[in-house]
């Protein structure tokens, strides 16, 4: 485990670092599965607030 110590006796651990890698664009699928998702969510809130301004 990687470790430094300070001047006083002090040691200090680093948590081991992941692999680091480039992030891949969202396919074709994806892409319509996120906007799809999105009008469900947007739906959902707008019949909330239509609910909720309804019982008000």
């Amino acid at each position: 485990m990687p470790y430094t110590e300070e001047d006083g006796g002090l040691i200090n651990n680093f948590a081991v670092e992941p692999k680091v890698y480039k992030a891949e664009a969202p396919t074709k699928k994806q892409q319509r599965n996120y906007l799809i998702l999105g009008v469900m969510a947007a739906i959902l809130v707008g019949g909330l607030f239509f609910v909720a301004f309804s019982v008000s």
